[in-house]
């Protein structure tokens, strides 16, 4: 005999929920907000995703998967400067994108007091310790590809573009505009150093 069908859209249900979370944050959110904003029964919800902590790890990798996977695009990039350029650009128009909630949802859901939500702070600090990782070794292979000199501390500068990256999301969160971050922009990539010229590019000072 055929199980009954379900009596909601699932995927639907999913964006529903990561749009809450992203608003109100994991320990923000209560299982009455989430009954109202999916518009079913919570013991459905526990159906569905067996527990508000595992309905939001879903959320989170829905989010990552779609407008929160931004940086990834961005630093694949052959250019390192392009890459990292539009890694900030694109966390700015994620971050203040009309129509949701501002800041990144990893970031903004990270505040957690009870035992329940120690657990979901430690999960999300792990997140964003691997979007660290990413942009350093990011930087790393721009270093290997001699985009940068061999003297540049990738992983000072890596912590520096992760720090620059998440501090967007609070800025935003807080409403500061567009323009106002994409002019911080700017001087975040005046801290990215250039090459030296080899000595083969460098001019001869005693002149031909």
């Amino acid at each position: 005999m055929a199980g009954r069908p379900r009596e909601f859209d699932r995927e639907a249900a999913l964006q529903r929920a990561m749009l809450l979370f992203w608003e109100q944050g994991y320990e923000g959110t209560s299982m009455s907000a989430l009954v109202e904003a999916l518009g079913i029964a919570s013991a459905r919800i526990y159906a569905a995703f067996g527990s508000k902590q595992a309905l939001f790890r879903e959320a989170v990798a829905l989010y990552e998967s779609g407008e929160g996977g931004f940086a990834d695009y961005a630093l694949a990039q052959a250019d390192l400067r392009s890459a990292i350029r539009g890694m900030l650009d694109d966390a700015i128009s994620t971050y203040t994108q009309s129509g949701r909630p501002g800041g990144c949802l990893v970031v903004s859901a990270a505040s957690s007091t009870s035992p329940d939500g120690v657990e979901v702070q430690q999960w999300l600090c792990e997140h964003r310790r691997q979007r660290t990782q990413s942009i350093i070794d990011r930087l790393q292979c721009g270093q290997e590809s001699g985009e940068l000199g061999e003297d540049v501390d990738v992983q000072a500068l890596g912590d520096f573009y992760a720090t620059f990256l998440h501090g967007i999301s609070i800025q935003a969160r807080d409403g500061v505009t567009p323009e106002r971050l994409r002019q911080s922009v700017e001087v975040a990539l005046g801290l990215l150093p250039t090459r030296p010229p080899s000595p083969e590019q460098t001019p001869d000072p005693a002149g031909p």
